[in-house]
């Protein structure tokens, strides 16, 4: 009989898509076969209404999948009598593994049913929902190869994974109270004794989905300071967790927000502060909270019985990655926390929570319930060889590209830590083995002393694979074209990168450029008067430095001597001068900590990365959409004046929400002016703008403004424009270079 077999790519396994198909089939009087395989999901189907069958398959798949391709091919063969669900093919790993998804409401009904045999389990989960890559151990996705191995199903259990008509059908993490993990409260009870522990002022160590959380009560003040000193983290915004109802009472929670919060990926949202006062030390300085709602039936369970807010920030030492084993908790977050909710199954690898922004949209930190998601390539890199690229040295991910997709790998941090250097030569173990990779390029960073550099440096030596370099700032521009889906001979295009630092094809510290370029090339068109970073990283640590070196450019030097008066300025000048640790920058990273040095934020000091720069934007007044006026110098942007007209004695008295509006909006304009004679002069089709100073949502907005209405304006918004996306940028370059 005459049939058709059908292969379907994408995210198709795990997600429930074979009893999917499998209701189809009989909705369509189809007969046949279903089943995974190495490449996604494979059908065989004969008679009935194929039409209707094919078209349904990308109309009306699951909540969780993503259908990137139907391929159909004529077939002949015995049809069966029935439709079936065959087991899966042979391993491999052509296909994507489904991210982490938050507990459906399906399963929550149940946990909150004292009739239903899951009431109250912290692990109720099905195939529209539950942990998927945090317990992945191998391919093909099935049970024996997660973390659920360790835990046989009970009969009743086992009848749902086994009924193609139970939303339960080979949902890998199926569980009950009577055969699944099990959850307890250290040093006794269990979830009563902990929320009364948290109620009562006390800190908990929570395990979740992708590693340990500090939890603690958001509206309890002397808690708040309890955590920060404990932690040694005196001003770093903390994440919070409440339900929707609790959010609300605390945020400003818009349309987008709450789609986005109510997303099966969970993350982290910013929102503004609005409604009622929690606990001061959350965020200070800052104008929005970090806010999540519970990505699994413990966290809704734990939540709902203390009935307030929780801080849910991540369970770490300082600087290093996430703790994600019960013995690794009690050992390393004991000194922090009064308790600890345990359960005993593993977690198969460490994932950070996702932070995003939904007004504008953008992710800020791409993790829990975002990885392992793809992107496809763009038009013209369908030859494109596999590719592994390494990133950068802060915000560390990595990136693999193989079959017209890239994998962004999730959030690993700051390679300065030892734990986070190991972090990522497990990922790049991890991520080969579970997808099959074998790459014949490796791409990494133009600095030589970049870890992840050096890393792939002696990859590509050791395995004999081609080395592509790739400059820093180019990386931010192709990330960028790369997500938008700019052809590979799309044309080129302005790119506005602003960030921190990163090496220039010129031997100096760039951050702050106008580059004409595509994913082939660039030249660098305008750029931000270099300064010097005195005492190296010592700048990014302490503004007064760069504030000192600006004012002293713009003939400002007395105004320095009365601002930072304490400082040892007479040995900054020297060093300055003769160019000792003082490497020149032209990083835009670093003129938002001059500013903000000036108006006496962060002045001798930042907790974090970004902490002066943030607290910059909280600051900013409604905008006049004027601006301080940059002087341009030929390609330099000059900001001399910036500071000129900050101190004008009459300017000096006003508010910093002021001097903060001025100066974003002014930063706007200046190097739009670069970018939009590009576009008038017929060289380029469109603008980009990347970089991590683009996550300011200020400065997004008044760039944006600064163009006329209409014009092409490429943004990030799944992948992140700081480091975080370099790998993508990198990998799409050197499979731009290999293909030709």
């Amino acid at each position: 009989m005459s049939g058709v077999r059908v292969r379907v790519r994408g995210q198709v396994q795990g997600v429930g898509f074979r009893p999917f198909v499998w209701q189809l089939a009989a909705r369509f009087g189809v007969s046949g076969r279903v089943l995974n395989d190495a490449e996604g999901v494979l059908i065989e189907a004969f008679g009935g209404d194929l039409e209707g069958f094919l078209a349904a398959l990308q109309t009306e798949a699951p909540v969780l999948a993503r259908v990137d391709a139907v391929e159909v091919a004529p077939m002949e063969g015995k049809a069966p009598a029935g439709f079936v669900i065959a087991a899966s093919g042979a391993a491999g790993a052509q296909t994507r593994v489904t991210p982490d998804a938050a507990a459906c409401s399906e399963c929550l009904r149940e946990v909150r049913d004292p009739g239903d045999r899951r009431f109250g389990y912290a692990f109720a989960n099905c195939t529209h929902c539950g942990p998927r890559f945090t317990i992945l151990q191998g391919l093909p996705y099935d049970r024996g190869k997660t973390t659920m191995a360790a835990f046989p199903m009970c009969d009743a259990c086992r009848r749902e994974y086994d009924d193609p008509g139970d939303r339960r059908f080979h949902a890998q993490p199926v569980a009950c109270p009577d055969c699944g993990p099990r959850v307890w409260c250290e040093p006794s009870g269990g979830l009563a004794e902990a929320a009364a522990l948290l109620r009562g002022g006390k800190v908990l160590a929570v395990k979740g989905l992708g590693g340990f959380h500090l939890a603690c009560d958001a509206s309890n003040d002397a808690v708040v300071a309890l955590l920060r000193a404990r932690k040694r983290r005196p001003s770093k915004p903390f994440a919070l967790m409440g339900t929707l109802d609790m959010i609300r009472r605390f945020a400003s929670v818009t349309e987008e927000a709450e789609a986005l919060l109510c997303d099966p990926a969970a993350p982290i949202v910013l929102l503004d502060k609005a409604g009622e006062a929690l606990a001061d030390g959350l965020a200070p300085g800052m104008g929005c909270l970090g806010w999540m709602v519970p990505a699994t039936p413990l966290h809704h369970l734990v939540l709902e019985a203390v009935g307030r807010p929780l801080v849910m920030t991540s369970g770490n030492v300082s600087g290093e990655p996430m703790v994600i084993g019960n013995d690794e908790a009690r050992e390393k977050l004991s000194a922090f926390v009064d308790g600890f909710v345990m359960h005993d199954r593993e977690i198969a690898r460490r994932l950070d929570d996702s932070v995003e922004r939904a007004a504008p949209r953008m992710v800020l930190r791409r993790a829990r319930g975002r990885v392992p998601g793809t992107l496809p390539l763009p038009e013209g890199f369908g030859d494109a060889p596999q590719v592994v690229a390494y990133g950068g040295q802060m915000k560390s991910a990595i990136c693999l590209v193989k079959n017209g997709q890239a994998l962004p790998g999730h959030h690993l941090g700051e390679l300065d830590e030892a734990l986070t250097w190991d972090a990522l030569r497990d990922a790049d173990r991890d991520y080969a083995a579970l997808f099959d990779h074998r790459p014949e390029v490796v791409a990494v960073d133009l600095h030589p002393e970049y870890r992840a550099s050096k890393h792939g440096r002696a990859r590509a030596e050791r395995e004999g694979l081609r080395l592509e370099e790739v400059q820093h700032h180019h990386a931010h521009l192709a990330s960028c074209l790369a997500e938008n889906g700019w052809p590979l001979d799309g044309g080129k295009v302005a790119g506005i990168i602003l960030d921190g630092t990163g090496l220039g094809s010129d031997g100096t510290l760039w951050g702050g450029e106008v580059l004409l370029g595509d994913y082939r090339g660039f030249e660098r068109r305008a750029w931000l008067k270099p300064a010097p970073l005195i005492g190296g990283d010592m700048a990014a640590r302490e503004p007064w430095r760069n504030a000192l070196v600006r004012l002293d450019q713009a003939g400002l030097s007395d105004w320095a001597d009365e601002l930072f008066a304490d400082r040892p300025l007479a040995m900054a000048r020297m060093a300055a001068a003769r160019g000792v640790n003082a490497p020149l920058s032209s990083s835009a990273g670093r003129l938002f900590d001059a500013v903000a040095a000036c108006l006496g934020i962060c002045a001798e000091g930042q907790s974090f990365e970004g902490e002066a720069a943030m607290r910059l934007e909280a600051l900013a007044g409604l905008s006049d959409g004027l601006g301080y006026w940059f002087e341009p110098e030929g390609p330099i942007i000059d900001p001399s004046r910036v500071f000129k007209t900050m101190a004008i004695p009459p300017n000096r008295s006003k508010p910093a929400s002021w001097h903060s509006m001025m100066f974003h909006s002014g930063l706007a304009r200046a190097f739009s002016h670069p970018a939009l004679s590009l576009l008038e002069s017929g060289e380029v089709k469109a603008v980009a703008l990347s970089g991590g100073c683009f996550q300011n949502a200020y400065l997004l907005a008044e760039t944006i403004r600064a163009f006329p209405e209409g014009t092409p304006i490429l943004l990030h918004r799944e992948t992140p424009a700081n480091d975080g996306g370099l790998a993508l940028g990198q990998a799409v370059i050197a499979a731009a270079r290999a293909v030709g």
